[in-house]
C-alpha cells in the first residue's frame, strides 16, 4: 500500500511535469496558436497540481487492476503493454477526434500523438517496475 501511494504521487508529478514540458515548449506553442482564441491566459495551477495526483492514483489503481491480464511475462513488458493501452485511449482518441471536427493542422496532432505516446511510455514503464511485485 505506502508502495502505491508513493509511485501514485511520483507519476502525479511526472504528469504535472511532463504536460508542462509537452505543451509550454515554443514547438507546442507554435502548433496551438490554432487554439489562441479559446484558450486561457492563465493556469488554475493548485487545481491543475490536484488533477494530475488524481491521474496518478487512479492510473497506479487500474494498472494494478488488470496486471495480470496485461501481456507479457515481465513488469516492464506489461508496463509498456499498459502504456499502449492507455496512449490508445487517452491521446489517439482525442487526437482523432479533434482532427476530425476542428481545423487542427495535422502537424498539431502528430505532436501530440508522438508526445502522448512517450509521456505513456514513461509513466507505464515506471508502473510496471515499480507495482509489479505487489501483484505477483
Amino acid at each position: 500500500m505506502i508502495k502505491y501511494v508513493i509511485v501514485s504521487i511520483v507519476s502525479g508529478i511526472l504528469f504535472g511535469f511532463l504536460d508542462g514540458m509537452i505543451n509550454a515548449n515554443p514547438l507546442a506553442q507554435k502548433l496551438n496558436e490554432i487554439y489562441k482564441p479559446i484558450a486561457r491566459t492563465t493556469i488554475n495551477v493548485p487545481a491543475g497540481i490536484v488533477i494530475d495526483l488524481a491521474y496518478g492514483f487512479i492510473m497506479a489503481a487500474v494498472f494494478l487492476m488488470i496486471f495480470k491480464s496485461l501481456p507479457g511475462q515481465s513488469g516492464l513488458v506489461k508496463g509498456v503493454s499498459f502504456a499502449l493501452l492507455i496512449w490508445f485511449f487517452r491521446v489517439v482518441m482525442s487526437a482523432a477526434s479533434s482532427w476530425m471536427m476542428y481545423k487542427v493542422p495535422i502537424e498539431t496532432v502528430f505532436y501530440y500523438l508522438i508526445t502522448g505516446l512517450v509521456e505513456m511510455l514513461i509513466l507505464g514503464v515506471l508502473y510496471g517496475l515499480t507495482l509489479k511485485s505487489q501483484t505477483s
